[in-house]
């Protein structure tokens, strides 16, 4: 009788967890959330939880059920056919997999189905096949980010008509914007390793809410290879060594990687040195871009010198090399902690749009003009713990210290004099952020959090004779200063129905600044010694996501973003251009970004998508540059040139409207094409109440990509592209830059189309071996990317080993 008891008890508990069906994704084998199961009559539905299981006790007399989530191919399946699949189901990829968890709208995992904001993903898999030489090339390969180089050791990214300290760099989460990024192009960006990069987003749009200052454009986010634990007790140890080879500029890179881990221990060691040889230019295109001469010293004089090889760009070259380390610890599963120290520093590399400036007479302006070693290095703790509360069900501390270093070395032509200026970064941040969801279903969220950023400044100048040796502190770039930010911020998400969401995010920050003067007085008659800057700072954004069919997703996002001065804004002294200066202005406020986007996705067949962004921002009280005096007076001697006074001024708005537009087919299993195109306008207030193209707006560019892929196999032929601007359609700023351009049949600077056709392949040897070959700017084309110094490679063959163990 016993037996028989639990006999029964047990068919019925078998047939009760039978009736679970647990849906996952085919190819990355994760569970589905989402899931809309119904009849054919759509009477009865059940949608799957994040685990990716629906109940389907309602479901046991239905003959036949429809399966569907947008993004996904529809199965239909009658209920006998589930049972005998042991209630387990795939569904297919359609076109493209809004599923795929993304981290830099909240900084938690989430589905992009429920973001509603656009963000576009590179992923391990496409760097790997691309092969980027540098993480402002990684972000350049998303087909949405327009890169702007003023050397090869750089990488400016522009996004939505913003760039440089508009745009927010985040490294595992946390911020590496400083006080001292600039208006002008940054670099900072190659000092990442893209070989220690697991996944890249692009979180278009302002991110303030959870990003602060600096997160108008848009925010990237970088997450780096994250140790990984072992859920039985044996340890496990895997590694891999890439040696990779290009001819454009000669380039010798070494990587290897370790990863190692137990049940409560993991760990990740990296190690990359990259060489980098003169840069090659193509042989087809404008011959402004020549390098036809260059600047050599024999005897104790500066001479030019004919270049036997014009399409080798003197001097580009530079190293770089990285490290990482990563140790995890889990002492049980409510538990996390991390730390992971990264060093990354470069050789000296020469600024090359200053080495191809001419005098009215002829002779180059700069003998030497190149960036000292760029340092960046970063400590950061990451305690994580789950468990549910009151008051949150997972919580993460964050504390971080960074240090930056970086240096400017100059001398004009047949000048003895060398100017050095050193800056030096110290940030740190703690940062403390919660997540709470409420009900079963998990359809409200709340991310909220505080944050507390310290950035110190150093700054100090020397000029040396390097004829008698002799050195003497000179004037610094930046005055010595503190910059502070604290802020608490939280985001709400509320599911109304299965087919349509709402977010919306509030955030307070106070910033302070505090910067002295004193060492610069001697130099520059300032009128003050010392600046103090406090102000606070209110966004919000609200969003909603809707999907009235499997087939269709609508996302619609108000937000506002802003910019706190910095140290740069506030302090530097510096040529913008030729026989002009910018002197400290100690007056300035933030300015504000108000953004309205809508996006669009359709998916036609099951295998073609579609998908619209149109956007439009306006930045108020923007920090522009504008005539000034000092002293009374409107030109000052600066670097032995009568120089315009120029300073930065909140006194003027930018307008940018846009649209980003994307389609992707998959003819089968093997082959698939995709496409991607941006168009940006950008106009700005100009001094007079004029307008101006926005400096920051490039000209319409994109790619698109042809792909066969197998298991062992991954061919790719794609070309990008962009458009050209004419003299009247640059900003007033380029015009005054005709060394990045070429020269239009009326002798003006204008930027020219170009396009590239490029085929890279990926083939797995062995289980243990893959290389990777490609073939760039086949047809070698000669141009410059818009606000260009230098050019873009050549023809250029890519060769890449990797062997895995």
């Amino acid at each position: 009788m016993r037996i028989a008891f639990f006999l029964c008890f047990f068919l019925i508990s078998t047939h009760s967890f039978s009736q679970t069906l647990v849906i996952r994704d085919w190819e990355t084998k994760k569970p589905l959330e989402f899931v809309t199961v119904t009849d054919m009559g759509g009477k009865i539905q059940a949608i799957s939880n994040e685990n990716g299981e629906v109940d389907l006790s309602d479901f046991s007399k239905i003959e036949k059920l429809e399966i569907r989530l947008f993004g996904y191919r529809s199965q239909t399946k009658t209920y006998s056919q589930i049972q005998e699949e042991n209630f387990r189901l795939f569904l297919y990829p359609s076109v493209v997999n809004l599923q795929q968890a993304v981290v830099s709208a909240t900084k938690w995992e989430q589905n992009r189905q429920e973001i509603p904001s656009k963000i576009s993903t590179i992923t391990k898999a496409n760097r790997e096949l691309l092969n980027p030489q540098t993480a402002a090339d990684l972000l350049g390969i998303s087909g949405d980010v327009f890169i702007q180089k003023s050397q090869q050791g750089g990488g400016s990214p522009m996004i939505r008509g913003f760039s440089t300290n508009r745009l927010l760099y985040s490294v595992d989460g946390v911020r590496m914007n400083t006080a001292i990024f600039r208006s002008g192009n940054l670099h900072n960006v190659i000092s990442l390793d893209p070989f220690a990069i697991e996944s890249t987003e692009v979180f278009f749009g302002p991110g303030s809410i959870v990003y602060g200052s600096d997160a108008i454009g848009a925010v990237m986010s970088f997450q780096t290879i994250k140790p990984e634990l072992v859920d039985t007790g044996d340890k496990k140890i895997q590694g891999s060594l890439t040696l990779r080879g290009n001819t454009a500029n000669n380039e010798k890179t070494g990587h290897l990687h370790l990863k190692y881990g137990g049940k409560k221990w993991a760990g990740v060691s990296s190690f990359t040195r990259y060489d980098f040889g003169d840069l090659r230019m193509g042989s087809k295109g404008p011959e402004e871009f020549l390098r036809p001469v260059f600047v050599v010293r024999t005897d104790g004089t500066d001479k030019v010198e004919p270049n036997p090889k014009p399409l080798i760009q003197v001097p580009t070259g530079y190293q770089q090399t990285n490290l990482m380390q990563k140790l995890r610890y889990s002492p049980n599963e409510q538990w996390d902690v991390q730390y992971a120290f990264h060093y990354s520093e470069t050789s000296d590399f020469p600024r090359y749009d200053r080495l191809i400036r001419f005098r009215p007479n002829g002779l180059p302006r700069s003998a030497e003009w190149f960036y000292g070693p760029q340092i960046w290095m970063m400590n950061h703790l990451k305690i994580s713990q789950q468990g549910k509360s009151k008051i949150y069900d997972q919580m993460t501390l964050s504390l971080s210290q960074q240090r930056f270093e970086e240096s400017r070395i100059d001398r004009n032509f047949n000048d003895p004099i060398r100017r050095t200026r050193i800056e030096k970064v110290d940030a740190f941040a703690a940062n403390l952020d919660f997540l709470k969801e409420w009900t079963e279903k998990k359809e409200t969220k709340l991310f909220y959090g505080a944050e507390i950023v310290t950035n110190k400044v150093n700054s100090s100048g020397t000029d040396k004779n390097i004829l008698t040796g002799n050195i003497n502190r000179a004037a610094s770039r930046y005055p010595n200063a503190n910059w502070s930010s604290q802020a608490l911020y939280a985001n709400f998400q509320q599911r109304i129905s299965s087919k349509s969401l709402i977010q919306s995010g509030i955030r307070y920050n106070r910033f302070s600044l505090d910067a002295d003067f004193s060492q610069n007085l001697e130099f520059y008659p300032l009128p003050f010694s010392r600046s103090k800057n406090q102000e606070g700072a209110l966004n919000a954004s609200l969003g909603w996501v809707y999907t009235p069919q499997e087939s269709w997703i609508f996302h619609v996002n108000a937000s506002t973003g802003f910019r706190a001065p910095n140290v740069d804004d506030i302090g530097k002294v510096f040529d913008s251009e030729p026989g002009t200066v910018m002197v400290p202005n100690p007056n300035l406020k933030a300015e504000y970004a108000y953004n309205l986007e809508v996006n669009a996705g359709k998916i036609l067949s099951e295998s073609v998508m579609l998908d619209f962004t149109t956007y439009y921002t306006r930045l108020d009280n923007a920090l522009v540059r504008r005539k000034a005096t000092l002293n009374g007076m409107d030109s000052i001697i600066y670097d032995g040139e009568l120089s315009r006074v120029l300073s930065l001024k909140n006194a003027a708005f930018v307008e940018i409207i846009g649209l980003q537009a994307a389609l992707e087919i998959k003819f089968d299993t093997h082959w698939s094409f995709s496409s991607k195109l941006n168009i940006q306008k950008g106009t700005e207030e100009t001094d007079d109440g004029t307008r101006s193209p926005s400096r920051h707006a490039p000209p319409i560019f994109g790619v698109s990509r042809l792909e066969y892929k197998n298991a062992k196999l991954r061919i790719q032929l794609f070309s990008e592209y962009a458009g050209s601007f004419s003299f009247e359609q640059l900003p007033l700023e380029e015009r005054g830059k005709p060394e990045l351009y070429a020269i239009d049949q009326n002798g003006n600077p204008f930027s020219p189309s170009w396009a590239t056709i490029n085929l890279m392949a990926k083939y797995q040897l062995h289980k243990l071996f893959t290389v990777s070959s490609g073939l760039e700017n086949i047809t070698d084309v000669r141009y410059r990317t818009y606000s260009s110094g230098v050019a873009a490679p050549g023809r250029n063959f890519i060769l890449s080993l990797t062997a895995n163990f």
